[in-house]
């Protein structure tokens, strides 16, 4: 029989461990070498949730960035099967110019 007053159960502490390390994974990974395993391990539970919060908004934020520049309604050059679009290039080419230039 497990006692949960002050503990966790038998059947939390799989999930609670897994979470601990994902976390502490993602700092050391997403943290781009500023960080070690052991650091993170040590860290207090308070500036380890913080730290991993702050570099997840980091990312997210990015990934915003990145969906929003690369988002449907832009044109490009080349289409899909990366040949030329005739039509989207004829509208960013130069034109030519109709004077002459005298000998």
């Amino acid at each position: 029989m497990d006692l949960a007053f002050f503990g966790l159960t038998s059947d939390a502490i799989p999930l609670v461990r897994r979470n601990l390390f994902k976390q502490i994974h993602e700092i050391v990974f997403h943290g781009k070498g500023g960080y070690s395993w052991n650091d993170v391990y040590n860290m207090p539970v308070w500036l380890r949730r913080f730290t991993f919060k702050e570099i997840q908004g980091f990312y997210e934020e990015e990934k915003a960035q990145y969906d929003k520049a690369t988002s449907k309604g832009t044109s490009t050059l080349i289409d899909s099967s990366g040949k030329v679009n005739k039509s989207q290039f004829a509208n960013v080419s130069p034109k030519k110019s109709s004077f002459k230039t005298s000998p």
